[in-house]
C-alpha cells in the first residue's frame, strides 16, 4: 500500500509547528498523535461503469501540508479518482476518507472544505475578475464581510489587482488561470485539487503560476494535483503516485522514482525512423537498457557522454545526440510504455 513513510515530514505549516513546538520544549503534534495528520486516506478504492473498472482497488494516503501528484496516461483512472476525491462521484467499493469525513455520507461537509481547480477554466465570461470571485463565494454561503477583504487578498495574490474590474473576455491565458486558481481559494479551503493546472500555457505563464503554487505550499496548504507536464510534478510534487489502466504502478517522490526506474543519465540518438530499429539492438547493451521510439533511441546510463563515445566507436554516427539527465517523463515511460507525445 503506498502510504506515508514514517520519517515523513511535509513541507509548510505541520513542519513549521513542528520546528516551533520543538525549540520552545513543548510536546510536538507527532510527539502527541505519533504521526503526521492524514486528510485523504484510500484502501481499495474502486470505481466500475457496468463491466468497466476505471479505478481498481488503489490505496494511498496524503498527509496535512503535502503536495500530491496523480500521475498517468489518459484513461489510466486519474479523473476519476480526482472526482471521487472531490465527494462528486461516489465509489463503488473500498474505503475512502477526505478530512475525516466518508464522501458517500458527508459529500457537502467535504466539498465547503475543498477548492477546486478544474483543467478548463470556467470563469463567467459576462462578469468581471472581482464579480467572478463574489459570485463564487456567495456559491458557498460566505458572507459579505468575509468576502470582501478575502477578494482583495485573493487579488494580491494572483497579481491581479489591476483587472478586478476587467471583463474575463479580455484577459490572457495566464491571468485566467491564475483567477481560476483564486476563485478555488475563495473558501480558504483546507485540500486544493489542481487538474492539469498549466495546460494551454506559454513557458512565461507556466513560471508565473508556479510561483504562485509555490507561495500556497511554502504556507503549508495540501495540494492534490494532476499533470501532464513532468517538470511540473517535479517542481511541485513532494509525493506522487503513477496510475495506469486503473492502478497504482508506483509511488514515491520525484527522486526516489526516477533513481528507481531510470538511470542518471540518457543518451538520446537518431539514425532516422528507417533505421532506427535496426541499429538499436546493436547498441542496446552499451547502457543499463534501452527504448526504441518512433523517432529516437534512449540508452539509460550512468555515463551519457562516455556511452554516446562508445555508440560512435562502434561505426554508428546518429544525425542528432543529446545528453540529459533522466527525468519523470523516463519514469512514465518505463511504467506505462507510453511518452507524453502519445497522449
Amino acid at each position: 500500500m503506498p502510504s506515508l513513510p514514517s520519517n515523513f515530514v511535509p513541507r509548510g505549516s505541520v513542519r513549521r509547528l513542528e520546528q516551533q513546538s520543538a525549540t520552545e520544549g513543548r510536546p510536538t503534534p507527532s510527539d502527541i498523535c505519533g504521526w503526521v495528520a492524514r486528510v485523504i486516506s484510500a484502501s481499495g478504492l474502486t470505481k466500475r461503469y457496468g463491466e468497466f473498472t476505471a479505478v481498481d482497488g488503489i490505496d494511498f494516503e496524503v498527509a496535512r501540508g503535502e503536495s500530491f501528484g496523480i500521475l498517468g496516461p489518459n484513461g489510466a483512472g486519474k479523473s476519476t479518482t480526482m472526482r471521487m476525491i472531490a465527494a462528486t462521484l461516489l465509489r463503488t467499493s473500498g474505503d475512502l476518507t477526505i478530512l475525516g469525513k466518508d464522501p458517500s455520507k458527508e459529500g457537502p461537509a467535504i466539498r465547503a472544505h475543498l477548492g477546486v481547480v478544474p483543467q478548463q477554466d470556467n470563469n463567467d465570461a459576462e462578469l468581471t475578475v472581482r464579480e467572478n470571485l463574489y459570485v463564487y463565494g456567495r456559491y458557498f454561503g460566505l458572507p459579505r464581510s468575509y468576502l470582501n477583504p478575502r477578494i482583495d487578498e485573493l487579488l494580491a495574490f494572483a497579481q491581479l489587482e489591476d483587472k478586478r474590474d476587467t471583463k474575463i473576455e479580455a484577459l490572457s491565458g495566464g491571468m485566467k488561470r491564475r483567477l481560476t486558481i483564486a476563485r478555488g481559494l475563495v473558501n480558504d479551503p483546507e485540500i486544493l485539487m489542481l487538474d492539469e493546472p498549466t495546460t494551454g500555457l506559454d513557458p512565461q505563464a507556466r513560471h508565473i503560476l508556479w510561483d504562485r503554487l509555490f507561495r500556497l505550499k511554502e504556507d503549508g496548504a495540501t495540494l492534490v494535483v494532476t499533470t501532464h507536464h513532468m517538470d511540473e510534478a517535479e517542481q511541485l510534487c513532494d509525493r506522487l503516485v503513477v496510475m495506469d489502466r486503473g492502478h497504482i504502478v508506483a509511488e514515491g517522490t520525484p527522486a526516489s522514482l526516477i533513481r528507481e526506474y531510470a538511470s542518471r543519465e540518457v543518451v538520446e540518438v537518431r539514425f532516422g525512423s528507417d533505421r532506427n530499429a535496426e541499429i538499436a539492438p546493436l547498441i542496446a547493451d552499451i547502457g543499463e537498457r534501452a527504448e526504441i521510439l518512433p523517432d529516437r533511441i534512449l540508452i539509460y546510463t550512468e555515463a551519457g557522454e562516455e556511452s554516446l563515445q562508445a555508440i560512435v566507436a562502434r561505426g554508428f554516427s546518429p544525425v542528432t545526440s543529446l545528453v540529459r539527465r533522466s527525468s519523470l517523463e523516463d519514469v512514465f515511460l518505463r511504467l506505462t510504455g507510453r511518452t507524453l507525445e502519445d497522449e
